[in-house]
């Protein structure tokens, strides 16, 4: 995994300047595999990845201009000749959405959008076979904060479930996915819901684009909004008995940032990350995952 002592902020203003952008006002938004700025003056939203992401930041970026050609309501990119590379990243731009003080988007908005994702033809981008738990088990193998009974206990399920993720048949069949659609990586345009964050895209079982929001019920979403996604998709995937395989595997996946952020000093992913461990080793399925 590349590092850099450099602070993502500052690759991201170094970044703007080098595409003749505004800087002031530069404001984190978020700080989690990927570090997420705002740029007022701009009107962008800049992107900080590892420098090894560069190659699926640039797919990001090509995918999303042809998603809106054919038009899915996507997260577009603000400019052309990106990504860019500098201080050890890899850095892009996006159009910013301001969003309302209503509510964020139902996960029914998400559901139509992904219908429509899942039926187009095959895009003129390379996608890469999508492989489950691969970057959590590199991030695994080189945590420096994990307990030695942790990492065996997680790479042990890891092996578990991919071996039954194997044996699968699925309904929907293979093809472009988004691989980290769940709606809490939709934002309002107005009244439009747009589909953003499509760093993980690939080729893969449908399914996958799915269980994401299934897996929700840990952050509190209820049966009726399962209900109106499946309904807003076509298809309910808590009737498919590999439902419970995919979600199993979301839960896993989602422990990859709070290791590498635990790794950094972070006590706070630190305590999620310790949370959602005791709650996997005890079986706990369906356990809340929000810490009050």
């Amino acid at each position: 995994m590349t590092t850099t002592s450099v602070a993502p902020e500052d690759a991201a203003r170094r970044a703007s300047e080098m595409l003749g952008l505004p800087t002031r006002g530069l404001e984190a938004l978020r700080a989690h595999a990927t570090s997420v700025f705002l740029l007022p003056a701009a009107d962008a939203v800049v992107r900080v990845s590892r420098a090894d992401q560069r190659e699926r930041i640039h797919r990001a970026v090509t995918l999303t201009r042809w998603l809106s050609e054919h038009g899915v309501p996507v997260t577009e990119p603000l400019v052309v000749d990106q990504p860019c590379t500098t201080h050890g990243y890899v850095v892009s731009f996006w159009r910013h959405y301001p969003q309302p003080n209503a509510a964020t988007p139902e996960p029914e908005h998400l559901g139509h959008i992904l219908r429509r994702l899942h039926n187009l033809p095959t895009p003129p981008v390379h996608l890469p076979q999508y492989e489950p738990l691969a970057s959590l088990r590199e991030t695994v193998h080189g945590s420096t904060s994990l307990a030695a009974d942790d990492r065996a206990w997680l790479l042990r399920r890891a092996d578990e479930l991919l071996a039954a993720y194997a044996e699968l048949d699925f309904p929907l069949g293979h093809g472009l996915i988004h691989g980290d659609a769940y709606p809490g990586n939709t934002l309002w345009d107005g009244p439009l819901v747009r589909l953003g964050d499509w760093d993980e895209t690939g080729f893969g079982p449908r399914e996958l684009d799915l269980a994401n929001t299934f897996q929700g019920v840990r952050f509190g979403r209820t049966r009726a909004q399962l209900q109106a996604f499946s309904v807003a998709y076509g298809y309910d995937l808590a009737q498919w008995p590999g439902a419970t395989i995919l979600t199993a595997l979301r839960d896993l996946h989602t422990l990859g940032s709070f290791v590498r952020r635990a790794d950094r000093g972070d006590t706070d992913a630190a305590a999620q990350l310790a949370h959602r461990l005791a709650t996997l080793r005890a079986g706990l399925t369906s356990a809340s995952w929000v810490l009050h």
